[in-house]
């Protein structure tokens, strides 16, 4: 950006705030939600939200005669600021009441705001709003031609399937998702959905398909060299070959996990302690007590260290 440029572009922002005081009504608000976009833009979050705010409360005293895409823009700016500072019920509370306003109004952005929002729900963890939105845009989307975008919304109604535990309508959505990947040679996504069927299978005791489906799924990640998904395929891997009591195999394949996750950087101790937890039950199984009893111990100290302090 040239001298001129960021000039025009400081006095265009004095300008919107020396317009204040001169307006009211619709043009007030849209002075304030144009501020908010400028500084949103600048990462200042919590003066952008405070001014996104603003805009929507002019906008709601102006009842019937508020132009509703002006309401819905200023609630998805809210949307977007707590987002930004880790606020995510409210995040995608605001953004819902946007998506509500222009599926009312039939607004073609109203689609592209929904797909965000089932994304912030599932940041949220509240996985029936998951799919509830996530179905309407997946028909949404297949109505307008869109199968990659239909498939993105069914993988992530199969993730938030998963989390409730209904493992058979995850699969269901997976298998789905994965029709529309294949048709448009989106390999990588059809070994995503394979990967996250194996462990919904596994949750089903349905070994060998699991074990099937899981193999499928890292020969593509390896041939891909996609290594951190060939890893998350390998421990459904590893956990369907301990399901059908192939236990030394299954030992190897935690262990491969293990050798490659403990190197990553940030670590992730939750999933290493799934790892190890798993390896430690193997080994007391075949009678290996004390190795056992010096892992659990291990992660003992690790799950207390992760651990939330109570609130005073």
């Amino acid at each position: 950006m040239g001298e001129d440029d960021e000039m025009e572009e400081i006095i265009t922002e004095e300008m919107l705030w020396d317009r204040i005081p001169e307006v009211d009504g619709e043009e007030r608000a849209s002075t304030y939600y144009e501020l908010s976009a400028r500084i949103y833009a600048r990462g200042q979050y919590d003066e952008a939200l405070a001014l996104a705010e603003t805009a929507r409360d002019i906008y709601s005293t102006l009842g019937a005669s508020a132009p509703s895409e002006g309401l819905a823009q200023a609630y998805s700016a809210i949307g977007y600021n707590l987002n930004q500072l880790k606020r995510m019920d409210e995040a995608a509370t605001a953004m819902s009441k946007a998506v509500e306003i222009l599926r009312e109004n039939k607004s073609p952005i109203a689609l592209e705001l929904a797909c965000t929002l089932g994304e912030w729900w599932y940041t949220s963890k509240k996985y029936y709003k998951v799919v509830e939105t996530m179905r309407e845009c997946a028909q949404e989307h297949l109505v307008d031609g869109n199968e990659i975008g239909a498939a993105n919304d069914l993988h992530l109604i199969g993730c938030a399937e998963r989390e409730l535990k209904n493992y058979e309508k995850a699969i269901d959505s997976f298998k789905e998702a994965r029709i529309l990947f294949k048709r448009n040679k989106e390999v990588i996504h059809v070994a995503r959905c394979d990967q996250k069927m194996a462990s919904c299978l596994i949750e089903l005791n349905e070994g060998e398909l699991a074990l099937e489906t899981a193999r499928k799924a890292i020969d593509v990640f390896e041939t891909g060299h996609d290594h951190r998904r060939e890893t998350f395929a390998l421990f459904e891997l590893g956990k369907a070959q301990i399901l059908l009591e192939k236990f030394d195999e299954g030992l190897a394949t935690l262990e491969q996990v293990l050798s490659v996750v403990s190197e990553d950087e940030p670590k992730d101790f939750e999933f290493i302690i799934d790892v190890e937890s798993r390896i430690a039950k193997i080994v007391r199984m075949q009678g290996r007590i004390d190795e056992a009893d010096e892992i659990e111990r291990r992660l003992k100290s690790v799950q207390e260290a992760l651990a939330e302090e109570p609130e005073a």
